[in-house]
């Protein structure tokens, strides 16, 4: 229920009523479409291989239902609800880029399942729409005047705010794909340890999982342009927030944060109030043009924060490439592995204990070139990913959950162990799938989401 927000307890409310004991697993994944016989990508509406003619097929198909932002406003977002009530939505990134926001599930055997099943719907619902969907961290054809916008009212306000903030907020917005893992947490203690440690985290995962060496068509010579696109778009709201990382730090210290950032809007009814640049705080003590601040204010602000881990109602992993098939569920496997088993957690916290803030942001920025060929702390990235994917098996293989042929969650793990033994990522076994050959057939192919 929304309601005023009047004093701090009502900021913390949102995280002190997520804790919980499920351990249940939530995965955020992008896409981009495009039109094969072309190269063009997929746009909102307006032609025959469009998400709105996507959608429509999806709701006459698979029981989806339509959303919007308000009465008579563009659909920007489908929704089904599954078994036991738990909801799946279907939704757009700024340049259309397409996400499954999936169910809450409590294994990896069903986030495999719910990929599956999702890849198969948007293929039957393209049928006959020439439309490859290509999952990589960065766009690898399309130039931003190549793309549409979706109607969403946020993404306006974004598309005039973020090129005041940096060079690459466009790129953020239309131009790059991800893959998110969402993970509950039992406690205050628990959230903010796994907040800091998956903070420190973030940049193996970006070069376990890199996979955007390509832009406008061609090779960069970097495995992760999503991952340059960070180091540049916003600094109020993105990064590794180290004044997190004390072991007493609370919910009232990201509160404090979150408080700081600049906003973007709010809404009353089917009004939008662009406060651009005024910050939370400011909104909570001074009000703007006679409103004054609400708890769906406070969510709606939350979700336009971008640090590497973030907080919610969920924890949420946000440092990795779209992935293709073949790595999907990988991700899902090593959070999971770390951060749902006690004696995995411990020593994946040991590990990056010696790397402090000035080390792992200089990784940052080597990593986004070369990726699991970097180095973190004086250490090489591709032994520290070795140490920690070896500790999500173990992690993996104590929580002992078994598919209906009696095969645990560690099976996910292989596809990323196997890569990184041998110095490699999904970024590189993309390129030597394309073989030197940069045609857009080739590049479709190299970069299909269910390969």
């Amino acid at each position: 229920m929304d309601r005023p927000i009047r004093t701090e307890d009502d900021l913390l409310a949102i995280f002190h009523d997520a804790c919980s004991t499920n351990q249940l697993l939530g995965v955020e994944s992008e896409k981009f479409g495009i039109v094969a016989a072309t190269g063009v990508p997929v746009q909102y509406a307006g032609v025959p291989a469009s998400v709105a003619t996507i959608f429509e097929g999806l709701c006459a198909k698979f029981g989806w239902r339509e959303l919007n932002e308000k009465a008579g406003a563009p659909v920007v977002a489908l929704e089904r609800i599954g078994v036991g009530g738990r909801v799946a939505q279907i939704t757009l990134e700024p340049g259309a880029q397409l996400e499954l926001s999936g169910e809450a599930l409590p294994d990896v055997h069903g986030i495999e399942r719910e990929a599956d099943e999702h890849l198969r719907e948007v293929a039957a619902a393209c049928e006959g729409l020439g439309i490859a969907w290509v999952a990589m961290g960065f766009h690898p054809l399309a130039t931003q005047a190549e793309l549409s916008w979706v109607p969403k009212d946020r993404y306006s306000v974004m598309r005039d705010y973020f090129p005041t903030r940096g060079t690459r907020g466009l790129d953020m917005m239309r131009r790059t794909a991800t893959v998110q893992v969402n993970l509950d947490f039992s406690s205050e203690a628990d959230a903010l340890r796994k907040l800091r440690i998956g903070m420190k985290l973030a940049p193996l995962a970006t070069a376990i999982f890199a996979n955007s060496p390509l832009v406008e068509g061609r090779a960069t010579g970097r495995a992760c342009e999503r991952a340059c696109v960070w180091l540049d778009a916003d600094p109020d709201r993105t990064g590794l927030l180290p004044q997190l990382w004390r072991e007493d730090a609370t919910f009232r210290d990201y509160a404090e944060w979150a408080l700081d950032v600049p906003m973007y809007l709010f809404k009353r009814g089917g009004t939008v109030f662009g406060n651009t640049g005024q910050t939370f705080r400011s909104f909570w003590t001074d009000g703007f043009e006679g409103e004054r601040p609400t708890t769906e204010d406070w969510k709606m602000h939350l979700a336009t924060l971008f640090p590497e881990t973030r907080l919610k109602t969920t924890i949420e992993m946000r440092s990795v490439d779209s992935q293709p098939k073949s790595t999907y569920s990988a991700l899902a496997a090593l959070w999971a592995g770390l951060f749902y088993d006690g004696a995995a957690l411990d020593a994946a916290e040991a590990m990056v204990a010696p790397f402090g803030h000035d080390d792992l942001v200089r990784a940052r920025v080597d990593i986004s070139v070369r990726g699991i060929g970097a180095e973190l702390g004086g250490a090489k990235v591709r032994e520290l990913a070795e140490r920690l994917l070896e500790i999500a098996a173990g992690g993996l293989g104590r929580r002992a959950v078994l598919d209906a042929e009696g095969r645990d969650e560690r099976r996910y793990l292989d596809s990323v162990i196997g890569l990184v033994s041998r110095g490699e990522s999904p970024a590189s076994a993309l390129m030597a799938r394309l073989a030197g050959s940069l045609d857009r057939a080739a590049i479709l192919e190299a970069g299909r989401a269910d390969a």
